[in-house]
């Protein structure tokens, strides 16, 4: 899919939900894809900072917890996210990736590896995935670069490089950095981008000081909410609703969480926006289906079809799954 093909992406969205009784289970529950469906098995990758992890992610999480975590929710597949593997093992993760997406007794379908666009070898590296149809995309984790990394020119080059090879890239990147984001996102206007967890929105942000259980949120409420409007404003950006529960107050409600989906769904619109479990990653604030049922009762006054088009339709029209 080259840049033209994704900015008439909506048409197609829009011709996939036409077949809406398709997307719907015998309970007539929405079927779901899931964009961000982390795995870890501790025996066999190195995971750098799972020394620093909280206590509930300590252990490894292979696709039978997924299985038992996603159970009678109705998700029929999902994309696999790297997990910041050492970079010693990134071809071994892309390795596993290909493998369980071959597997048709795994929900898993595709993946997205890990990588670093910022050293020299990666040109080597990245290409050598080129024709592999499970591997959908890369991300590099920038949640601690210091500021200005992801617009160095070998980085850029790489982005670049990414679209050449029909391959995006997914941002994750600190809210205080979302405007770096957006000018890279411009400088690569033929690769598409996915901008993960609304942004790395926090919740508390849009609560009031006293309502943060002492808490600092990590950004605030109106730069956040300007920087994604501007990406929004970009034709090769996508949005993943993802991420904010495991920000969110202990005792967080529905509430709280709508701002930041809202103004997501708003500005990015119906055909521009997937759901993601960032599993089990949200386990940090809600169980896979306490996220699920929380989103639904966020989108239950938006039309069938655009909540169709969250939780399935856009997905498969992204990253391309049959």
């Amino acid at each position: 899919m080259n840049r033209r093909q994704f900015i008439v992406f909506s048409t197609a969205a829009a011709a996939t939900s036409s077949c809406g009784s398709l997307k719907r289970s015998k309970n007539n529950e929405l079927f779901i894809v899931d964009t961000h469906q982390h795995l870890w098995d501790l025996a066999r990758f190195k995971l750098a900072w799972m020394d620093q992890a909280p206590p509930v992610l300590k252990r490894s999480f292979h696709l039978t917890d997924y299985i038992a975590a996603t159970k009678d929710l109705n998700v029929v597949k999902a994309v696999y996210l790297e997990v910041d593997v050492i970079p010693e093992q990134h071809n071994d993760e892309a390795k596993f990736v290909t493998e369980i997406s071959q597997d048709p007794i795994y929900p898993t379908v595709a993946g997205v590896i890990s990588g670093r666009p910022e050293n020299e070898g990666f040109a080597e590296y990245i290409k050598s995935y080129r024709d592999n149809p499970h591997i959908k995309g890369l991300r590099r984790l920038m949640e601690s670069t210091p500021s200005g990394f992801c617009l160095q020119p070998r980085f850029v080059k790489s982005m670049q490089l990414l679209g050449k090879l029909d391959k995006h890239f997914e941002i994750t990147i600190q809210p205080t950095q979302l405007n770096e984001a957006l000018e890279l996102v411009k400088k690569c206007p033929d690769t598409r981008f996915v901008i993960d967890h609304c942004g790395t929105a926090d919740p508390k942000a849009f609560l009031p000081e006293n309502q943060r259980g002492g808490a600092t949120p990590t950004h605030m409420a109106k730069p956040w909410s300007e920087s994604m409007a501007k990406l929004a404003d970009q034709p090769n950006t996508v949005c993943k609703i993802s991420g904010i529960v495991a920000h969110a107050t202990p005792n967080w409600t529905t509430d709280q969480l709508a701002p930041i989906v809202n103004h997501c769904l708003d500005r990015f619109g119906p055909d521009r926006i997937m759901f993601g479990s960032d599993w089990p990653v949200c386990l940090l604030g809600a169980r896979f289906d306490q996220w699920v049922k929380a989103l639904k009762e966020i989108t239950s006054n938006r039309s069938a079809e655009n909540q169709r088009k969250l939780f399935h339709d856009n997905a498969l029209q992204f990253y391309q799954l049959t």
